[in-house]
């Protein structure tokens, strides 16, 4: 029989798995998004709350309120929903799922530093949770500029908005950048600890949410494959890369002063480094994941001396795409004096026994050579190769590619013979591509985000100590481009559609290396 007895109740195994598996369906609660206007949540926010209600993952009595300046009637912003769902969600619109979100749609018009705004706020979720049984469980989403998140969160300390009572909860969640150096950084965390625990701080990093992000601890823990070679005696070095074939698209206000390294190298790229180079947890556990992620982070530093290590460029007008585009300081919006950096690479020591001699390069940049998103180990060579040189030409360092996007997937590269009489050895590549290997399409990243932080699942979020961390090991780079900026030095130009500039390129060349071309 397939069914055990357990007292007088009988279980079923293979349903015990099932349930396992299948997704938790989140509890009564509403989600506040403050700036609803902006791009973020109507491409990625309101579609991602569309396709979990689609998917069955909301309850059925689920809130979205949004806030704004704006003089909209709930109807107003229930178009303004539905129009960027129609045009952005993951999955087919169902008039009926639609529907039944519609009928929890409110908005609260509104500024951040007006008291009688948050009591209307508060007023409306009050409603919310006696008329739909919302329970009292808040998300306070803060789609809104950094420099605004201590006064939305005073307001909502203020208001009595904050704090949960009995079994309740109220949760924040706030999007990069968080800070712009390490001493804003701590803060801002001294004021939003200071209004929530830190246990119902969200911080979002999207990159999180990503199927191949998550797969990292999947290839390397579940595997007995790989543990063997995943250090320094085999590794000859580690490339992580985010490249964008896009410039700056209208976003130059928000951008500059900002620039690469502080938008992608803090958060993005320094979490993509921390889930390669830490130790195996005890458990998937969220505190045990960021406990190791902390410990990595601790011993991770930028490599010295500065200056030979770090570089960033601005990218200047060329040819991409098959168009002529402009450059940096040509784009509307931004200052033509400016030397903020749209291109940043810095090279990075991790001082633990697994890593010690190995370097991680990261490196970032917009109108690159193509869209791409990866983490490369690159191999030592074999100590030695019995072929004449000649059998070698075309051999490389043996490669694990992790790609986060796009063609999400997994690449190994190492040498094979060419099919014909003579010995002749040639990098080939064995591919796993996600697309083709499972069936079930893969959710967008801000849904599963989303998703947990309704479930007050903390496992994909930075807690505050990573956040602080990233600044440390990322402060001494941009401290040396100032000191540079006082001298009236300037980012290096690059062509639009190349890899970078030319001292990104010498930055590995001294040490007899070179940059992956995705």
């Amino acid at each position: 029989m397939s069914s055990t007895a357990v007292g007088d109740e009988w279980k079923n195994p293979l349903r015990d798995k099932l349930d396992k598996r299948l997704p938790r369906i989140a509890g009564p609660c509403a989600v506040v998004i403050f700036g609803v206007t902006g791009d973020l949540a109507t491409k990625k926010l309101m579609p991602a709350i569309y396709d979990l209600a689609n998917r069955g993952l909301l309850p059925p009595t689920f809130a979205l309120v949004g806030f704004a300046r704006r003089d909209w009637q709930d109807e107003d912003f229930g178009n303004i929903v539905l129009k960027a769902v129609q045009a952005h969600a993951r999955t087919p619109f169902r008039q009926e799922v639609w529907d039944r979100l519609n009928e929890g749609i409110r908005f609260v018009q509104g500024t951040f530093d007006d008291a009688d705004s948050f009591a209307r706020l508060k007023e409306t979720l009050d409603k919310l949770d006696a008329e739909r049984g919302t329970g009292g469980n808040h998300a306070f989403y803060l789609s809104i500029p950094p420099n605004a998140f201590p006064t939305v969160c005073e307001q909502l300390s203020t208001s009595g908005l904050a704090r949960p009572e009995d079994d309740r909860w109220s949760r924040v969640v706030i999007e990069k950048p968080f800070g712009h150096d390490l001493e804003s950084a701590r803060s801002l965390n001294k004021v939003v600890n200071s209004v929530f625990p830190e246990s119902s701080v969200f911080r979002i990093d999207h990159y999180l949410g990503k199927e191949t992000v998550q797969n990292i601890l999947a290839l390397r823990f579940a595997n007995q494959l790989f543990d063997p070679i995943w250090n320094a005696h085999y590794v000859d070095h580690v490339q992580i890369t985010m490249a964008e074939d896009i410039g700056l698209g209208g976003r130059g206000g928000y951008y500059d002063g900002v620039g690469a390294a502080r938008d992608v190298i803090q958060n993005h790229l320094t979490q993509l480094l921390a889930l390669t180079a830490m130790e195996e947890p005890v458990s998937f556990s969220p505190a045990e994941l960021q406990s190791e992620k902390i410990k990595v982070l601790s011993a991770t530093r930028l490599a010295e001396p500065v200056g030979e290590n770090t570089s960033r460029g601005q990218y200047t007008a060329g040819w991409q795409g098959g168009e002529k585009v402009v450059g940096l300081l040509e784009e509307e919006g931004f200052s033509p004096t400016s030397t903020t950096e749209t291109f940043a690479a810095i090279a990075l020591e991790v001082d633990t026994r697994r890593w010690a001699g190995v370097p991680f390069y990261l490196r970032t940049g917009k109108r690159l050579g193509r869209r791409v998103t990866e983490i490369a180990l690159v191999f030592k060579r074999a100590p030695h190769l019995p072929f004449d040189a000649t059998m070698t030409d075309e051999l490389g360092k043996n490669a694990l590619v992790i790609r986060v996007q796009p063609d999400e997937g997994i690449t190994l590269r190492f040498g094979s013979k060419v099919p014909g009489h003579a010995m002749e050895v040639r990098d080939v590549n064995m591919d796993f591509s996600y697309g083709s290997a499972f069936a079930e399409d893969s959710p967008e990243a801000y849904e599963r985000l989303i998703l947990d932080v309704l479930l007050g699942e903390p496992s994909l979020f930075p807690v505050n100590q990573e956040v602080e961390l990233s600044w440390e090991i990322l402060d001494p780079a941009l401290e040396h481009w100032a000191a540079l900026d006082a001298d009236g030095g300037k980012p290096d130009p690059y062509e639009s559609g190349g890899w970078g500039p030319e001292s990104a390129t010498e930055m590995l060349a001294r040490t007899g290396r070179e940059w992956r071309r995705p």
